[in-house]
């Protein structure tokens, strides 16, 4: 017996195939499925303290914090923690690139566009090639951090300083997470500098010239 044509499968198995064609397309890193133990849960349902409170431990692993005097670090930095005003709450959704639901490589993508002008490629997959490779403890504000979690996808997101990245979480959409969180750490892969800092400030679309 011959296979069915698709035009004639039910309508509600064709978008099922069409739901799971644009998960396999998007390739995107999505954020990883929350662990289960119970510190690791107590995490995810705690607000993060400001950054704007004062200095936080940063996983550099001389123990010095980032040198915010520095003009670029503190505009770059500022720019991240606007994206995360404007982004923070927005749900996550696999495939998704707007305010309506959006996943980890797409905020990572949008950042960039938006607030540095910079056009990153749309999936984990190829921005995990972009730029320089960045060891944990160099990390500087607008490097991107990786992360192998279990499950089908890597994971993505943007290092704003401090030992903070920011990224779109399945469990509470975009968020600041601490790269120092006992899941994050355990997960963490790789970074890459898609540009220097002071390359970046330059970019920024409120630069003063």
């Amino acid at each position: 017996m011959s296979l069915l044509s698709r035009r004639t499968w039910p309508r509600g198995l064709r978008m099922a195939g069409a739901g799971l064609l644009l998960a396999v397309l998007a390739g995107c890193a999505s954020a990883p499925r929350e662990p289960s133990g119970s510190e690791e849960v107590a995490y995810f349902d705690r607000s993060l303290p400001s950054l704007a409170d004062g200095a936080l431990m940063s996983p550099r692993e001389d123990g010095a914090s980032l040198d915010f005097s520095n003009p670029a670090l503190a505009r770059v930095r500022q720019a991240l923690l606007d994206a995360h005003e404007r982004w923070v709450g927005t749900p996550y959704r696999l495939g998704g690139s707007s305010s309506r639901g959006i996943d980890c490589s797409a905020l990572v993508q949008r950042v960039f566009q938006d607030n540095f002008r910079i056009e990153l490629p749309r999936t984990t997959d190829d921005q995990v090639h972009e730029g320089t490779p960045v060891a944990r403890d160099e990390l500087l504000v607008g490097d991107l951090v990786f992360f192998r979690p279990p499950g089908a996808y890597n994971h993505v997101g943007i290092y704003v300083g401090e030992g903070y990245f920011l990224h779109a979480s399945t469990s509470q959409g975009v968020i600041l997470s601490e790269l120092d969180n006992v899941y994050w750490r355990r997960h963490y892969w790789q970074a890459r500098r898609p540009m220097e800092p002071e390359q970046l400030v330059q970019r920024t679309t409120w630069f003063d010239s």
